[in-house]
């Protein structure tokens, strides 16, 4: 039996699914229902990582683990990340001492190393980042440190970071990009030129099995992270409007310069602290200095432990969203 967490979510349901394809037993540890994995005859149970005795209860008689699920996002309260990332990774880590499980594979991100500046062609020697201006990367870092930390004779650990997920039924970036490009909202940043890397949803979840697994104690990719991408770095306004094209939308020609984003960002910020909203800004420092950054990472230590080969390239991401987009009214087109 292998527990996944997070399975109602994008790239939970999607490694879900697929385990179950290829016969493997499932359980999932979820806060929000979906009733297609039980159809699927998963186990589904409804808890909260913060949870600790059900969190326990949930890894009973499992044999691995995939700990996907977390607080996204760019705004909110960092009580509240850290209740769910960090603190709900303990919780994890606890529930595989008691119940002797030896497999562990977490789910992080790149945004544990971004300082701010150009991140091009780095491996996972780089270190992660002193400073954080947001909630979300501050406490992945930290649970990365916890999930790296418990890799030992008893349990074997490994962290993926995969980059920008997208691809159908992506309720984060795609969908984000076809909404705002619907409204005329959507602005390139520094005319969108800085190349970034990316992942497709069904490369994304490959990683995830392959690290499944391999990982052991004491196996090669144990006590490691790997950066998971395209490995086909891009000008940013090429992924972008390729997802506008899918969605039968005009390509975004309008931009805006790193310096305005950021002051956008910044009094964005300042608007919503002191209208106490919830929700998240339009535009963030943080979001501003990504979209104003390079991002790709050199995956050649996931292809050579992992054996992770991208299947799926950039263009053919793109034929299948546009396919599943055609007939899928999810987005509101």
């Amino acid at each position: 039996m292998i527990l996944v967490t997070g399975g109602s979510g994008f790239l939970g349901a999607a490694v879900v699914c697929r385990l179950v394809a290829r016969g493997d037993s499932v359980r999932s540890l979820q806060r929000q229902d979906l009733p297609a994995l039980r159809e699927l005859g998963v186990d589904v149970v409804r808890a909260d990582l913060a949870d600790r005795q059900a969190v326990i209860e949930a890894a009973r008689g499992c044999d691995a683990v995939i700990h996907i699920a977390a607080k996204t996002g760019v705004w909110g309260a960092y009580a509240d990340y850290y209740r769910a990332n960090v603190l709900g990774t303990r919780n994890i880590l606890e529930a595989c001492a008691v119940n002797g499980i030896s497999r562990l594979v977490y789910t992080s991100t790149p945004s544990v190393i971004h300082a701010g500046g150009d991140v091009e062609g780095v491996d996972e020697s780089a270190p992660l980042a002193t400073h954080f201006e947001t909630a979300y990367p501050s406490t992945k870092a930290e649970a990365e440190r916890l999930i790296l930390a418990a890799n030992g004779p008893q349990l074997g650990t490994v962290v993926l970071r995969p980059h920008l997920i997208w691809g159908p039924d992506d309720p984060q970036l795609t969908a984000r990009i076809l909404a705002r490009g619907k409204a005329g909202r959507l602005r390139l940043v520094g005319k969108g030129l800085k190349r970034i890397d990316s992942i497709y949803i069904d490369n994304a979840v490959d990683a995830h099995l392959l690290a499944l697994d391999r990982v052991a104690p004491g196996a090669v990719c144990a006590g490691k992270a790997y950066f998971i991408t395209q490995d086909e770095p891009i000008p940013q306004h090429d992924l972008i409007n390729g997802i506008l094209k899918a969605g039968g939308l005009p390509p975004c020609d309008k931009s805006i310069s790193p310096p305005a984003a950021y002051a956008v960002g910044l009094v964005m910020e300042a608007i919503w602290r002191l209208l106490g909203r919830q929700d998240e800004p339009l535009m963030t420092r943080f979001v501003a200095k990504q979209l104003a950054t390079a991002h790709w990472y050199d995956i050649s230590a996931a292809r050579r432990d992992l054996g992770f080969v991208p299947k799926i390239t950039v263009a053919q991401g793109l034929q299948l969203l546009e396919k599943s987009l055609q007939g899928n009214p999810r987005f509101s087109l």
